[in-house]
């Protein structure tokens, strides 16, 4: 039995130019389709405000996934009428304005629709249990961070997840940064398990700092991590 109900022509440019199933003139219908749907995206993201355009929230990525395979669909399928594609536009607009009315009066709400802010980094550590809740890792942490010119984690006194799943960050000032884990690549790549040198180390795991001593092997005291970089205590340049 064959695979294919039909023979198919290799570089047949009737079917790749023009579709076995529509006629040419089906690409005027199309153009016009473009535009309706088109129209109606940009009523859409008029509606969700500057705020949408520029960091979306999981609810507001939503909104987008769904009217934008609706649109997609509505553009080129000849059998998806255009009446139904505005339905949906409308019923879905519909469902946003609700919720964000929800959202507005009740936070908890918004908190379990949206998420809220999660704080990471607590004086200059890592708040483990946290990042571990986030389904983060420490890379895609310390990009974050380096993005916003942090060298090291005693540079940063607070760090947040927000709900559009940016980090935002609050620093110490110049004479209160404390020693701390660097976060920069070439550093991460060299931690040490066996102190050879006496001084202030920190955790590559949780970034806790401890003053050790010479020995073949020391265990954080927060997280057992037993993998150590010499604590950096550079000043942060903006």
């Amino acid at each position: 039995m064959p695979l294919l109900a039909d023979t198919i022509t290799p570089f047949d440019w009737q079917r790749l130019l023009w579709s076995a199933d529509a006629p040419p003139a089906f690409l005027f219908e199309v153009a016009f389709r473009c535009a309706v749907t088109y129209l109606l995206t940009l009523a859409a993201l008029r509606i969700t405000g500057r705020r949408g355009v520029r960091q979306l929230s999981l609810f507001e990525l939503s909104i987008i996934l769904a009217l934008g395979s609706a649109s997609g669909d509505a553009m080129f399928y000849h059998d998806v009428a255009l009446a139904h594609i505005a339905v949906v536009f409308v019923v879905v607009m519909l469902i946003y304005v609700l919720l964000n009315r929800l959202t507005e009066a009740y936070p908890r709400f918004s908190d379990w629709l949206e998420g809220k802010p999660v704080r990471l980094v607590a004086d200059g550590a890592i708040v483990h249990e946290a990042l571990r809740k986030q389904n983060l890792t420490h890379k895609e942490l310390f990009g974050e961070l380096r993005q916003l010119q942090v060298a090291h984690l005693g540079q940063v006194r607070l760090a947040y997840i927000e709900a559009t799943g940016q980090i935002s960050a609050f620093f110490y000032p110049d004479d209160e940064v404390r020693p701390g884990l660097p976060i920069l690549p070439e550093p991460l790549e060299h931690a040490l398990t066996h102190i050879e040198q006496p001084g202030t180390y920190a955790c590559t795991d949780c970034g806790q700092t401890a003053a050790l001593t010479p020995a073949a092997a020391h265990a954080c005291a927060v997280c057992r991590c037993p993998k150590w970089l010499p604590a950096s205590q550079a000043l942060r340049v903006a």
